[in-house]
């Protein structure tokens, strides 16, 4: 299968003598060495809120970081107000994001989030849109920027970056850490982002609602009989709604 282009992604250049150190303070995952493929990682607020997530790429003298177009003002803007007398730069690369299923092309990567994502190039040949990203997505529990990645609303370990190869616990201190730290060590998370079974459709965003009435949570990307929830887990462990929307959780604990 060949390449789709990604329009909707937007990729930066980071340079300057201190770009390794000055990413390494600030977000979630270790950049890996040149040669050694993609980093999942993430921006957070000081108060452990997620503000932004991308892919890096460590090219020897720079480094890529690709992130959805409709937040890389945003991000830009942050990563320079971080910036202050750092000897670094970011700038728009002007290279394309191309995605892809089975075999990856020379000049490409392995989506570090799942197996399933397949693929990531850039500035490599690419055509028009073939896959599903949106079915494949809620198959595999994935989270997208500004969906269910709700900027300065989200905690990353509720939206399951564990899971997604998005956080290290093991680097040194990174804006938002201490917050996410204590996340970790708490006997078990109340809330996150899971797979549910929808009968109907309901608007990205609205309100999930518990047999009793309460609120439960809020359900977001749907595909093929599925939908992706965020969910208050005692809530949601019965029949629920979503507008007009049925649903239920079937990993429903207890």
């Amino acid at each position: 299968m060949t390449g789709e282009i990604a329009t909707d992604r937007m990729v930066l250049k980071i340079g300057g003598a201190e770009r390794e150190h000055f990413l390494h303070g600030l977000v979630t995952q270790d950049l890996k060495p040149e040669g050694e493929g993609l980093a999942y990682a993430a921006l957070l607020s000081p108060q452990g809120k997620y503000l932004a997530d991308f892919f890096l790429l460590n090219r020897g003298d720079h480094i890529l970081l690709d992130v959805k177009a409709e937040a890389a003002q945003a991000l830009a803007q942050r990563l320079m107000m971080y910036k202050l007398r750092a000897d670094v730069t970011i700038e728009d690369s002007g290279l394309p994001v191309v995605r892809g299923l089975g075999e990856a092309p020379a000049g490409a990567w392995p989506d570090p989030r799942d197996a399933a994502l397949g693929w990531r190039g850039y500035g490599i040949e690419g055509g028009a849109p073939e896959v599903d990203w949106d079915a494949l997505r809620v198959s595999r529990v994935i989270p997208e920027t500004g969906v269910e990645l709700v900027p300065d609303g989200s905690f990353i370990l509720e939206m399951g970056f564990d899971r997604l190869s998005g956080v290290d616990h093991r680097k040194g201190c990174y804006v938002g850490q201490e917050v996410t730290a204590r996340m970790k060590h708490k006997t078990e998370l109340r809330k996150g982002l899971v797979q549910v079974e929808i009968e109907g459709t309901a608007p990205v965003g609205t309100e999930v609602l518990a047999e009793d009435g309460r609120a439960a949570g809020t359900v977001y990307t749907q595909a093929d009989g599925r939908a992706l929830a965020y969910l208050r887990f005692d809530r949601a462990k019965g029949p629920m709604t979503a507008g007009e929307a049925r649903l239920s959780w079937p990993g429903a604990k207890g």
